[in-house]
């Protein structure tokens, strides 16, 4: 935040509120006049060049429409030489890229709606339990064919693998007790290596066409919590599995990890491979528990640490915000924490920043929630709870906010709900196009029958039509 009154973290600068740069000077202005809007901002933190905004309000009444005037401030400085990653091989993008989850037979809507650059999938069900993603397509070909369709309609595909926590005999336990479970049982790990290959085996079938994989989320942030900042400590059945790939690999889940990788390496050179990033490994949620500046380049330093002792070459990171929207939270689970204001993401930012220096890898954030507090359709009820992620990132005119997270390291946005019941962009609810009395200042109408009222394929389709962010 760039200007405020000292509240909501915003710095004092003199302005009426923290989310009110300036009041009209005079009660009414008369034809042929000008009124002078005066106020001060805070220059960014990060050197480059920004487009700051001002969206004109009648307060008490509406947001206009019209996003008023704009103007460019040059932050002088250069960033440390060489603090940015390269971006992953293949990658397919020199822009800030959005996407969203998106099921089987949806490409062409999805591509229709926006440009968007990217759909997932979750494949789960555990890889021993009957039931897992082999099931979904006859002769267990859902892999290739949603590739084929993503490629089809010009969108990269990508698959949050998320096999460990469902599978046998761990998935009738705890998940942290679970994941170890299974990472400590030969015979299920086993079949999870041949689960792997079979699903690496698929997109390597479709070389011309670039697939990302996100392996495991959340089973990481288990594993470090449990123990510590050195992956080489946790055990994990690998080449005593008898996986003839495998052999000579450490029974640790550095040797885990590597072991992905290497089937990776044999069987498909077109994939990203994705490490899932979980802040709380650390036994430190920034969210709840508030860190200062110098605390979160600690605990950004351990996320690093637990990763880089892996010693395997991940392409990238997937990081989130969370699996669902706060004000869902709050009315399900009774959290009244889960809001996020300017001090959070000015943490995140720097966390990633952190991160991304350390490991030297860019990051996508993943799984973002959809709510949002400007359309009708958002009362707080079953998938149709506030968040303000979208606004945040794709509501702010000058791109302020943006630009701080790509020159963190970011390089792309995939939005969806992690749980049933959280907002979604499509009608996951069957009411169609609803617009019950405002809560706040969610007063615009609903565009479309999505849960969000269709907010997020609206602000979309606004960001590549007003031009990508080039990445730096």
């Amino acid at each position: 935040m760039l200007g405020g009154d000292g509240n909501a973290g915003s710095p004092n600068t003199g302005w009426p509120r923290y989310n009110r740069v300036a009041a009209q000077p005079a009660p009414w202005v008369g034809p042929n006049q000008i009124a002078w809007f005066q106020f001060s901002v805070v220059a960014p933190q990060i050197s480059g060049t920004y487009r700051l905004s001002i969206r004109p309000l009648v307060e008490g009444a509406q947001w206009m429409e019209d996003y008023g005037v704009f103007w460019y401030v040059v932050v002088a400085g250069t960033p440390p030489a060489g603090s940015l990653p390269a971006l992953p091989a293949r990658w397919p993008s020199r822009s800030l890229e959005i996407g969203m989850t998106d099921g089987p037979g949806g490409a062409a809507a999805l591509r229709a709606s926006a440009p968007l650059a990217f759909r997932y999938q979750y494949l789960v069900g555990g890889v021993n339990t009957g039931g897992g993603w082999k099931t979904w397509s006859p002769n267990a070909t859902f892999p290739t064919v949603y590739i084929q369709e993503s490629a089809a309609s010009r969108v990269t595909p990508v698959f949050s693998y998320y096999t460990i926590r469902e599978s046998a005999p761990g998935n009738g336990m705890g998940e942290s007790d679970g994941d170890m479970a299974n990472l400590a049982n030969t015979a299920t790990m086993a079949a999870y290596y041949a689960d792997v290959k079979l699903v690496l085996q698929q997109a390597g079938s479709q070389g011309g066409t670039t697939v990302i994989v996100h392996v495991e989320p959340d089973l990481w942030g288990y594993v470090q919590a449990r123990y510590g900042d050195d992956a080489r400590a946790a055990p994990a059945r690998v080449a005593s599995t008898g996986v003839v790939e495998l052999a000579g690999l450490p029974d640790t889940v550095a040797g885990f990890a590597q072991a992905i990788v290497k089937l990776r390496d044999l069987y498909a050179p077109n994939v990203i491979l994705s490490y899932a990033l979980s802040y709380w490994g650390t036994k430190v949620d920034p969210i709840y528990q508030k860190p200062s500046d110098t605390e979160i380049d600690a605990l950004a330093n351990r996320s690093a640490r637990f990763f880089n002792s892996l010693g395997a070459s991940f392409d990238l990171a997937f990081a989130e915000f969370g699996d669902s929207d706060a004000a869902f939270k709050l009315h399900q689970n009774g959290d009244a924490q889960a809001w996020w204001y300017p001090d959070d993401f000015a943490r995140n930012v720097r966390y990633l920043s952190t991160f991304s220096t350390l490991t030297q890898k860019r990051v996508a954030m993943w799984q973002i929630p959809l709510g949002n507090t400007r359309m009708r359709a958002m009362n707080n009820s079953w998938d149709h709870y506030q968040d303000n992620k979208v606004e945040w990132l794709f509501d702010d005119p000058g791109r302020a906010n943006l630009s701080a997270y790509a020159r963190a390291g970011v390089i792309a946005f995939l939005f969806g709900r992690g749980v049933d019941g959280a907002t979604c962009a499509c009608d996951a609810a069957g009411d169609g196009v609803t617009n019950p009395a405002p809560i706040g200042e969610n007063t615009r109408i609903s565009l479309s029958a999505d849960d969000d009222g269709g907010y997020f394929r609206e602000r979309a389709a606004a960001y590549y039509a007003a031009g990508a962010l080039t990445l730096p």
